[in-house]
């Protein structure tokens, strides 16, 4: 048996490792020793030095491979060669001195202001068409449906939160125009609400109780059809029918409302510690991502306008 073979029986036997990270790891050493070694039968790993790996960190960047695609090959080998050296194989890890590859983040991807409107707009025309073609259970059902979604996308939006946090915001966590916001961590903070957000939330609320609904300070504010608790699942699942029936791209999710309340605010003058704390971020440059969204655009109006910019 090789010592590949070996290292992968224990990433499936003692790591419980998912066959997926398996068979990401074994392409990842056998493409090493295609193009570094005598080819995919090598075994004799004490061969394999710094200059080695530096040699297959240089062919990669010639093959003009993504800086994350880089960094998890090399994390693959590294992870081997620290089972051979536990397993008295080799003395010490070749990988170990190839410099880490810092991947490049991509920037996030944010809605404008029109297409949150055009979003927005798409929950009423949607129910309002499942009601005329006879799709939904009823015309309280379909009311129901409509005024809560409109109120989450709302939240969302004007507080900045991740799809769970609005799902667990209960009927008592809202005073006024400031939500408490349970975020990653169990960590919580104060969210704002805006005069729409409010406004979309009084209306479920008055429909809510015309039906019959009670909520108790304790209990989840915004509900399924049957009183319990809706779920980020159902939730980012009504999203989807929403954008598709608006037009538009329908790889947005409740997170880029979360990306777009950031970018929205900082475009408009917001300071950027301001921002963190609304978003929850623990560290300041987790939030400056956003700050680059703006640049970028800038970049982009100033390609298209300027006259000589091309």
């Amino acid at each position: 048996m090789t010592r590949l073979e070996q290292y992968i029986r224990y990433l499936e036997n003692e790591r419980n490792a998912s066959p997926h990270t398996v068979g990401a790891y074994r392409r990842d050493i056998l493409e090493f020793c295609r193009l570094v070694t005598s080819g995919e039968e090598f075994d004799d790993w004490s061969q394999i030095d710094a200059d080695c790996a530096r040699r297959y960190l240089m062919l990669l960047h010639e093959r003009q491979t993504s800086k994350r695609t880089i960094q998890r090959k090399i994390s693959s080998l590294k992870s081997l060669c620290r089972y051979l050296i536990r397993q008295g194989h080799i003395r010490s890890n070749p990988f170990a001195e190839v410099g880490r590859v810092k991947a490049d983040k991509p920037l996030p991807k944010v809605m404008s202001t029109r297409q949150i409107d055009e979003l927005i707009s798409a929950v009423a025309g949607y129910w309002e068409n499942m009601k005329e073609c006879g799709a939904s259970r009823s015309d309280d059902s379909a009311e129901f449906s409509m005024l809560r979604d409109t109120a989450m996308i709302e939240v969302i939006y004007s507080s900045g939160l991740r799809v769970s946090e609005v799902v667990g915001i209960t009927s008592g966590d809202i005073s006024h125009d400031v939500v408490k916001i349970r975020g990653k961590g169990k960590k919580e903070r104060l969210g704002v609400l805006g005069k729409q957000a409010l406004d979309a939330i009084a209306r479920y609320r008055r429909f809510c109780r015309s039906c019959g609904i009670s909520f108790r300070p304790d209990q989840p504010l915004f509900l399924n059809r049957f009183g319990e608790g809706i779920t980020a699942r159902s939730f980012q699942r009504n999203l989807k029918n929403y954008l598709i029936f608006a037009g538009l791209p329908p790889d947005f999710t409740p997170h880029k409302l979360r990306h777009s309340f950031a970018t929205h605010l900082l475009d408009a003058g917001a300071d950027l510690r301001s921002v963190q704390e609304l978003l929850g971020h623990e560290n300041l440059s987790t939030t400056q991502i956003y700050t680059h969204v703006g640049v970028e655009r800038l970049k982009k109006v100033y390609r298209e306008a300027h006259p000589r910019a091309k």
